[in-house]
C-alpha cells in the first residue's frame, strides 16, 4: 500500500526513536539525578518526637535525635542536602527564637554537622514559624514593616551561620534582605557561606499543608503585602535580578508547578544556579490522589519532577525527594 508522502513522511518517523527503552534513555533531553534533590525537614523541640503532619502523610516533625537519624538515612541514599524549617515551643512579637544561637535550628545544624559534615545543612531563614502573629516580619498594626524586620533576618542568619550552616535561605520577601544577610555574614566572618534565596516567592493557595508543618499561620490578614501577585511573571525577573545583585548565589522559585513558566524565563535569562520548590500542597494533592487509587504515584512523582527539571532547574526542593532517591536507585 503507498502510503502518502506529507510533510517528510514517511522519511521521517519519529517513532524510531522511541522504539525501545534502550533508544529512549539514549536520546533522552532531561533526567532527574538524585544529586538534583534537596529535602525539606520539619525540627520541633523536645526529645524521641516524630509526629506525623496530618495534611501531609508520610511527612513528620522531628526532634533533633530523630532529625539526625533521617538525615543520615538521606544522605545514605545519595541526596545531598536538607533544608531546616524550625518549630519552636515559644513564640513572640519579634520571632526571638529565630536569632537564639541555643534555639531549635542551631541545635540541629550543630548536631548534624557534628555527626554528618558531609551533607549540606541549608537553615530556612524567616520569622513565620517564630512570631505570634505568623507573619514574616515585625507588624505594627495591621502593617508588616520591612526595613526593621531586616536587623533580625541578618541576625538570624548569622546565628545559623555560626552553628555551622552551609547555606542561608531567606524566605521572607522583605526588600533588601540579600544584602542585608550578605553583610552581616561577611562582617561576621562568614564570607563562604552561601545565600540561597527565595527570590520570586509567590503567595499561593499551595502552602495550607505546610502551615499546618510549621504551625505558621497568619493570625490575621494573608502574605500578599510581601510574597508576589500569582499574575505576574515580568516582576519576578525584577525580583530575581534584584537578589542577584545584592549577592545572592542560588535564586529560588516557589512554588514550582504553577510557575513553570516563571522558572523557564529565569533560566533563559540569569546564568545562576536555579532552584524550585514542589511545595506542600503540590506534595499533597499528589499523595491524595494516590492514595484514592486515581493515579500512578510513583509515575506521577517522576512526570512532575521531570517538569521542573525541563523547564530549567538545576535543585528542587520536595518532599518527595526521599521517595524519588529510592526510585531511581532501583
Amino acid at each position: 500500500m503507498e502510503v502518502e508522502k506529507v510533510k517528510g513522511f514517511p522519511v521521517t518517523r519519529m517513532r524510531r526513536l522511541r522504539g525501545s527503552e534502550i533508544i529512549r534513555s539514549m536520546v533522552r533531553e532531561t533526567e532527574i539525578n538524585v544529586h538534583d534533590l534537596i529535602a525539606p525537614l520539619f525540627v520541633c523541640e523536645g526529645k524521641g518526637a516524630r509526629e506525623e503532619i496530618a495534611a501531609m502523610p508520610d511527612v513528620f516533625r522531628y526532634s533533633v535525635g530523630n532529625l539526625v537519624k533521617k538525615t543520615r538515612e538521606l544522605k545514605n541514599l545519595g541526596i545531598p542536602a536538607v533544608i531546616l524549617f524550625g518549630i519552636p515551643s515559644r513564640k513572640d512579637s519579634r520571632g526571638s527564637e529565630a536569632c537564639n544561637p541555643k534555639g531549635v535550628i542551631p541545635q540541629a545544624i550543630r548536631e548534624i554537622k557534628e555527626k554528618l559534615p558531609e551533607i549540606v545543612v541549608i537553615a530556612d531563614v524567616c520569622l513565620c514559624e517564630y512570631m505570634d502573629h505568623g507573619h514574616c516580619g515585625i507588624v505594627e498594626g495591621n502593617k508588616i514593616l520591612n526595613d526593621p524586620t531586616l536587623e533580625l533576618l541578618s541576625k538570624a542568619a548569622v546565628a545559623y551561620a555560626k552553628a555551622g550552616a552551609d547555606i542561608v535561605a531567606p524566605s521572607d520577601m522583605m526588600d533588601g534582605r540579600v544584602a542585608t544577610i550578605r553583610r552581616a555574614l561577611d562582617d561576621s566572618g562568614f564570607q563562604d557561606v552561601l545565600i540561597l534565596s527565595y527570590a520570586a516567592k509567590y503567595a499561593s493557595g499551595f502552602y495550607g499543608p505546610f502551615r499546618e508543618a510549621a504551625r505558621s499561620a497568619p493570625v490575621f490578614g494573608d502574605r500578599r503585602s510581601y510574597q508576589m501577585d500569582s499574575a505576574n511573571a515580568r516582576e519576578a525577573m525584577r525580583e530575581i535580578a534584584l537578589d542577584i545583585e545584592e549577592g545572592a548565589d542560588i535564586v529560588m522559585i516557589k512554588p514550582a508547578l504553577p510557575y513553570l513558566d516563571v522558572i523557564r524565563a529565569a533560566r533563559e535569562r540569569f546564568d545562576v544556579p536555579l532552584a524550585a520548590y514542589q511545595v506542600s500542597g503540590e506534595y499533597a494533592m499528589l499523595v491524595a490522589a494516590e492514595k484514592n487509587g486515581w493515579l500512578d504515584g510513583e509515575r506521577c512523582i517522576m512526570e512532575t519532577l521531570l517538569s521542573i527539571k525541563r523547564a530549567g532547574t538545576d535543585l528542587i526542593l520536595t518532599y518527595f525527594a526521599e521517595r524519588a532517591a529510592k526510585i531511581l536507585g532501583k
